[in-house]
C-alpha cells in the first residue's frame, strides 16, 4: 500500500476530503506538521525526518499548508520540501511554486514579465517615496489598495479613496506592497478559478458584503460555467508561467470588461468553490497527485 504525507497543521475539513480521496484509491496517508520535520545528514538513516515515517519515506507529499514564523523557521520549512523534491519524492506543490506565489511581489513581478494582465504594482521599502506614489494615484483618479507581502484570505487589506486615508498606509514590516485598486461595478465581485494539471477544473464568482471579495470575509459564493474561455485561459496561462500542479486563481474583471490577475495560491482553500461545484475537486487534486506517485522499489527505498 502506497503512503502518502498530507502536510498541515489544521487537517479540517480539506484533509478529510484529500484523505478520504486517497483511502478510495488504497493509499495509507499520515497528517504531518513540518514543525515536526528534520534533516538528518549522517552516513546512515533517512536524510529527511518525518514523524510516522521512520523506517522509509513517503511515496508522496501533498502540501495543505506551510506555517508561518520567522524567516529561518520558514527557510527551514522550505529546505525539508526542497529536500524532499531532490530525493525524488514527488512533492505537490513543491517548495518553490510555494516560494513564488506565498510572495506576492514575486507573483506580481513573474505575472507581469510574462505578459499576463495584473494591476499595477508597487513595492518599496521607503514610506515617503510610498506615499508619493499613492498620492501621485490618487491625483490621476485611481485608488490604491495595500496587502500584506504574505498574507491570505482578506487579512490587512486596505483601500485608500483620498488622501487622507494615506495617514494610515499600512505597510508589512517595513514593506511597503500596493496596488491600483480595480473597479467591477456597484457590485463588488471577482473569480476563483481553480486549475489542476494545466487546465481549469471549477470556477466560481466571490460577490463580497464589502469590497472585499474573499470567501473568509464573507463572500457568496456563485457558480461560474467554464464556457468563458478569456477567463480560463487567462488562470491556466498564470499557472503555467508560475509552473504549478495546482492552483487557486484570483481574477477581477473591470468595468470595461478587461480581466486581470489578483493572486495565485498554491496552497488554495476549495470548500466554498466546492459548494457550487459538479465536479469533486478532491478527487480531481488526488487523481493528479497520485499519477505522479509510484511505490518504490526495494533499492529506492533502501537508498532513501
Amino acid at each position: 500500500m502506497g503512503r502518502i504525507a498530507i502536510i498541515t497543521d489544521d487537517p479540517g475539513w480539506h484533509g478529510k476530503r484529500l484523505r478520504e480521496a486517497l483511502a478510495a484509491r488504497g493509499y495509507d496517508y499520515r497528517y504531518v506538521s513540518l514543525t515536526a520535520c528534520g534533516i538528518n545528514l549522517e552516513p546512515d538513516g533517512l536524510p529527511v525526518i518525518m514523524p510516522g515515517f521512520e523506517g522509509r519515506l513517503p511515496d508522496g507529499v501533498f502540501v495543505r499548508g506551510v506555517p508561518g514564523g520567522s524567516l529561518d523557521q520558514v527557510v527551514f520549512y522550505l529546505d525539508v520540501l526542497h529536500a524532499l523534491k531532490l530525493l525524488g519524492i514527488p512533492v505537490y506543490n513543491d517548495g518553490r511554486a510555494v516560494e513564488r506565489t506565498v510572495d506576492k511581489a514575486m507573483t506580481s513581478f513573474i505575472l507581469q514579465r510574462a505578459g499576463i494582465p495584473t494591476p499595477p504594482t508597487w513595492v518599496l521599502g521607503n514610506r515617503d517615496e510610498a506615499l508619493n506614489l499613492a498620492e501621485r494615484e490618487l491625483r490621476e483618479g485611481h485608488q490604491v489598495v495595500s496587502k500584506p507581502l504574505f498574507g491570505s484570505q482578506g487579512q490587512g487589506l486596505q483601500r485608500y479613496e483620498k488622501s487622507e486615508d494615506l495617514k494610515g498606509l499600512s505597510d508589512s514590516n517595513g514593506i511597503f506592497y500596493m496596488q491600483r485598486f480595480v473597479s467591477c461595478g456597484e457590485q463588488p465581485h471577482d473569480f476563483r478559478v481553480f486549475v489542476i494539471k494545466g487546465k481549469a477544473v471549477a470556477a466560481m464568482r466571490r460577490c463580497g458584503v464589502t469590497w472585499l471579495n474573499n470567501v473568509a470575509q464573507g463572500a457568496r459564493c456563485e457558480p461560474v460555467r467554464l464556457d468563458d474561455l478569456l477567463l480560463c485561459r487567462l488562470a491556466e496561462d498564470a499557472v503555467r508561467v508560475l509552473d504549478m500542479g495546482y492552483a487557486g486563481v484570483d481574477i477581477i474583471r473591470d468595468h470595461h470588461g478587461r480581466y486581470s490577475v489578483l493572486e495565485v495560491n498554491s496552497i488554495p482553500a476549495w470548500k466554498g468553490l466546492q459548494s457550487v461545484s459538479n465536479v469533486s475537486i478532491a478527487d480531481l487534486l488526488v487523481d493528479d497527485f497520485l499519477s505522479l506517485c509510484r511505490p518504490p522499489s526495494h533499492e529506492e527505498i533502501r537508498a532513501r
